[in-house]
Order: structure tokens, then sequence, then C-alpha cells
């Protein structure tokens, strides 16, 4: 029989998201925070999440600020997860407008 898919953290049911919260608790302080990198439009940086912790990251959408900061995922207002890099899903890729 197949193993059943695995479910991001936003489509988990009640039981199921607060099992995922001990998770995002317990590896919250393994996540890695790059320094930040500019372009003239933007500054960017990148987060790497535990394999552990990856798994409950949706892979066919981008998320919100609200979603992200439920993964345990802690940075100043104004960033956006702007890309889903394929190979490396544990790895999320944020931006913001480049201020002066």
């Amino acid at each position: 029989m197949p193993a059943k898919p695995a479910q991001d953290f936003f489509s988990l049911d009640a039981n199921g998201q607060r099992e995922a919260l001990i998770i995002i608790k317990k590896l919250q302080c393994k996540i890695l925070y790059s320094d930040k990198y500019f372009d003239d439009t933007y500054e960017y940086r990148h987060v790497i999440l535990p394999k552990d912790l990856a798994r409950l990251v949706p892979t066919s959408r981008l998320m919100s600020e609200m979603e992200w900061r439920q993964l345990g995922v802690q940075q100043s207002q104004g960033w956006v997860h702007y890309m889903i890099h394929k190979p490396e899903p544990h790895v999320l890729l944020f931006k913001r407008p480049r201020t002066a």
C-alpha cells in the first residue's frame, strides 16, 4: 500500500496541528537565517529550516507572513516569501523593498 502523502501544516486537522506545533517549538531554535543581500530594488535573505520542520511547508504555493511566522520563522515585518526553490524545499526565499 502506498504511503500517505505528507500534509503541510495548514492542511492538517486540529489534532495534527497540535502535534506539529510541538515539532515547531522543538526545532525553532535550529532555524538558520542568512545575512541580508541586495540589488537595486530589493533586500533579500534566505531561511534554512530543519528537514523535519520543512515537511510542514506547503510545496505548491507561497506562504503569507502569518503562515511563515506560525512555522517558527522570526524576522522583522515586511518580508515576503517570494519563491519556492524545488531542489531545496527546506530553504525559504524572502525579499522586501529596499529602503534608502
